[in-house]
């Protein structure tokens, strides 16, 4: 099966401003019939539940956490891409768009990338109104900085804190809404089933995490933006709340997963420190503005980074790639990392870390600049690992799982291939191709909330003829005995292993077979291994506590039994990717110089698998990719 993109035709310029206007409306005295379900309250949910509540509908917004501000969000540290050109250093839409399909290895949807770097231009503008406290120049104007994958000065930034910022800007509008009556927030609910419903998408259920009851929730239709699935390798940067459950529900309900095999590996995370380590901590990217990434240039030099000279330092990202040094794209520094690391060159007590080092920027600048630009973060640093970068001047950082560019495909309209069911943000797999440049994830996630939803929701609700459906409709009779017995479930084992050993013992096989390199050997390994895994899972697992109760246990139980059923279509989609784009890199196809070699000719498209049921091998459909206005070519950093 091809699937419809429903990109509509035209240049390129022009076919988002085109397609608003072909677009259906909503009359404003008609909105307040319609109701919305966004489940997920970070930047994407957040933004899209507020300017919908903005817009007249009633929206019912639901989140995992106690309050919004505390959704993942609040880790994105580094800053927001816009073309907005304040640097004068020759960015545009044009050129954030190219970056973005060359940074995403020429693997994403054309048309997407060119409407999120159009719109990127009013998201600075939404959000300084809001009152986010951007960085700002001596003469009061947004100041900006450079990130990995662009020659240009693009990020705008609230020193490591912009997520956090963001979304408190997104969050403001939200409550907003909320004391107005047009948005209602329910706290502490867990999405554990879609309900579809004459053929579309119509509710959910959703459990209370607090009391444990089973509640049911309808509209006319639903946004998903529950982020990513990066917490399946178990050590990520992800927070721990974060899991693939909503959006594998789904994917159980007939939505197609598009690219699961897509998994973004950041490079600057502080290394793992001992086996019982429950989450990594990013360093943000920015710091490679004015960080420099080196290794001894010999094995076996224990000394410390002070100690070794200039002569015996190997800056080897600045030494292969001259044109972007410490800059290149998340991707390729992160396996460059790995390669010298494997070499034996590697620092720290493991031996699998590099310096990241500021002794430069120090003396040129001195440590009250430093201080100004990274404080929070080298605040951070020395609370984790004891170190005083102003005083060592370096960190010790090695690659981890930071971010997903898979997730349920969408078309343009940002809705998946069941009718209703709208998916934005990191949760969608539509802008990033096969990796993400840094300070993306903010602009796409505000991009799909705050100025394509409210257009393309609009345009379905105006013509899709919808039925009434309450909570006593059948389908959502259905789904419930479907949550109910599935929780029984998990309750009646009482085995011996309790959920954190599966969950630590799978991140273990997706980390050492599907992590930074692959092979056909290893990933069938890793694909016996966890469908060994999940069998004993279901027989040996220990859920303690009720289902009507407040119980953490059931809550994790019920993620990592979705991850271990997720993690064999993730293999399964790296298995038929016989090439290396992004973050798939396939050991069996790189060039001479060690590089990702994509295939154009046999993989230039879109992988959306179709559930087939438990056990069964998932069925794959195609979405081809055409790039008619980015010339397509082997990546170069060089």
């Amino acid at each position: 099966m091809t699937l419809e993109n429903k990109v509509p035709e035209g240049p390129i310029e022009s076919k988002w401003q085109q397609h608003k206007f072909n677009m259906s409306l909503v009359a404003p005295s008609n909105r307040r019939k319609y109701d919305i379900i966004v489940v997920g309250t970070g930047l994407a949910g957040a933004s899209a539940a507020a300017s919908l509540g903005e817009m007249g509908y009633n929206v019912a917004a639901l989140t995992i956490l106690d309050s919004p501000r505390r959704a993942h969000s609040i880790a994105a540290q580094g800053g927001i891409n816009a073309a907005k050109n304040y640097k004068n250093d020759g960015d545009s839409v044009q050129r954030l768009f190219f970056d973005t399909v060359k940074g995403g290895d020429y693997r994403s949807r054309e048309a997407n990338v060119y409407r999120l770097a159009e719109v990127s231009v009013d998201i600075i503008d939404q959000c300084a109104a809001q009152g986010v406290p951007f960085a700002r120049e001596y003469g009061g104007t947004l100041a900006n900085r450079s990130f990995g994958g662009a020659q240009v000065s693009r990020t705008f930034y609230a020193r490591g804190q912009t997520g956090q910022q963001l979304l408190l800007g997104a969050y403001s509008s939200l409550m907003r809404q909320v004391d107005r009556g047009q948005v209602k927030l329910f706290s502490r609910r867990e999405m554990l089933d879609l309900v579809i419903a004459d053929g579309a998408a119509r509710g959910i259920i959703a459990r209370n995490l607090v009391t444990g009851e089973l509640e049911r929730y309808a509209a006319h239709t639903v946004l998903l933006c529950t982020g990513g699935y990066g917490n399946v390798y178990y050590l990520s940067t992800n927070a721990g709340n974060s899991n693939v459950t909503a959006a594998w529900r789904c994917a159980k309900r007939g939505a197609y997963m598009a690219n699961p095999c897509y998994v973004q590996i950041h490079p600057t995370c502080i290394p793992q420190s001992d086996e019982f380590q429950a989450k990594l901590t990013l360093m943000s990217e920015s710091l490679r503005n004015d960080g420099r990434v080196w290794v001894p240039a010999q094995k076996g030099d224990s000394r410390p980074p002070q100690q070794i000279p200039e002569s015996e330092r190997d800056y080897f990202l600045e030494r292969k790639y001259p044109s972007f040094g410490n800059l290149v794209p998340r991707d390729v520094a992160s396996r460059n990392a790995k390669a010298v690391c494997d070499d034996g060159r590697g620092v720290g007590a493991t031996g699998r870390a590099v310096y990241l080092d500021f002794s430069d920027a120090i003396e040129r600048f001195g440590a009250k600049v430093i201080a100004e630009r990274y404080g929070n973060l080298f605040q951070m640093y020395e609370r984790i690992t004891g170190t005083d970068v102003y005083t060592e001047k370096a960190m010790q950082i090695y690659p981890a799982v930071h971010y997903v560019m898979g997730g349920l495909w969408v078309d343009y309209n940002l809705m998946s291939n069941l009718p209703g069911l709208h998916v934005l943000g990191e949760a969608n797999f539509s802008d990033h191709g096969a990796n993400r440049l840094g300070a993306s994830a903010l602009m796409q996630g505000l991009a799909d909330g705050y100025f394509v939803a409210p257009y393309t929701v609009a345009d379905y609700l105006a013509n899709a003829k919808l039925d009434p459906v309450d909570t006593d409709h059948p389908a959502f009779d259905e789904a419930e005995r479907d949550t109910t017995a599935r929780v029984d479930k998990l309750l009646a084992i009482n085995g011996s292993k309790t959920v954190l050993e599966f969950h630590r013992d799978l991140g273990k096989i997706m980390w050492n077979k599907v992590g930074m390199s692959r092979t056909e050997a290893g990933l069938k390994e890793a694909l016996g291994e966890v469908r060994t895994l999940r069998d004993e899972f279901w027989r040996d697992v220990k859920v303690v506590g009720k289902a009507a109760d407040f119980n953490k246990e059931l809550e994790r139980a019920g993620r990592v039994a979705d991850f271990l059923e997720f993690a064999e279509m993730l293999i399964l989609d790296a298995l038929h990717r016989k090439e290396s784009c992004g973050g798939h890199f396939r050991e069996e196809s790189q060039t001479d110089e060690g590089e990702a070699q994509r295939d154009d000719q046999n993989y230039s498209y879109v992988a959306a698998w179709e559930f087939q049921g438990e056990g069964k091998e998932p069925t794959l459909h195609k979405e081809p990719l055409s790039f008619d206005f980015a010339q397509v070519k082997q990546r170069s950093y060089k």
